[in-house]
């Protein structure tokens, strides 16, 4: 909380380009951060999966010539709704949503969008890039798990990424790094251990945790968060290579 007794925020996070700032420097590509409105335990905000990915959004955009578009903050959550707070639209809404954004980039002369993904759950953002082919706008899923992967062995990161599930070391040590304000106490000893989650999609995160947490957050720190983003913006570097590649040879 803030001193006036008001929900701490993130601030920074939408982007501040004037139509003319598009118009001059002419991008062909466009990051769309998608985050969630989901429980994150009792020590990470509700709106974590979009914060970071809108950081990690933001520092793509600092190094590569792209339009940052504003989040989605809302998306597919049912597996949390046991938890206050969590907020979910149907994986049908959210493809229709992402399809229209990509059009409408279509139309205004971007042809290629990078879906920048904080939350696991989206599993339907995989079909929207899948379909994608021939509609006349190139996507792509980032980061994938191999992204995920390198940055996590760069960071020195503990937990195996089965374990490190929700809210755990990776999560946590991200908003450390970027956002401390919004870390609460407790991370330090809220580690739940939940490996065997046969049943996830149909019983729900509770039939797993009771915290809302699944990983080990005592784990995080800030230099791990710092070296995760970075991991995660020098992979970025193969997308942005491969579709300017693309470009070129499609001019």
């Amino acid at each position: 909380m803030t001193a006036s007794g008001q929900p701490a925020s993130a601030p920074g996070l939408l982007p501040a380009d004037t139509t003319e700032d598009i118009r001059a420097r002419r991008p062909a590509m466009a990051l769309l951060p998608i985050g969630s409105f989901e429980q994150h335990g009792p020590f990470l905000p509700l709106t974590t999966d979009t914060v970071i990915a809108c950081t990690l959004a933001k520092e793509l955009a600092a190094v590569h010539p792209v339009v940052l578009l504003p989040p989605l903050t809302v998306s597919c959550s049912q597996e949390h709704a046991a938890w206050p707070g969590t907020v979910s639209i149907s994986a049908r809404t959210l493809h229709a949503v992402v399809t229209d954004i990509a059009d409408s980039l279509r139309r205004s002369g971007i042809d290629t969008l990078i879906l920048v993904n904080g939350h696991g759950g989206n599993y339907v953002l995989r079909n929207v890039v899948q379909e994608s082919a021939g509609s006349g706008v190139r996507m792509a899923l980032f980061p994938g798990s191999a992204d995920w992967d390198a940055a996590r062995t760069r960071a020195g990161v503990r937990t195996p990424g089965h374990r490190d599930m929700h809210a755990g070391e990776v999560e946590t040590s991200i908003l450390l790094h970027a956002h401390p304000e919004l870390v609460k106490d407790g991370y330090e000893s809220a580690d739940c251990v939940a490996d065997d989650r046969k049943h996830l999609l149909t019983l729900g995160m509770s039939a797993y945790t009771e915290s809302g947490v699944i990983g080990c957050p005592s784990l995080a720190s800030a230099r791990k968060g710092r070296e995760l983003l970075a991991g995660l913006v020098e992979a970025f570097g193969e997308y942005a290579a491969l579709f300017g590649a693309r470009a070129a040879a499609d001019g």
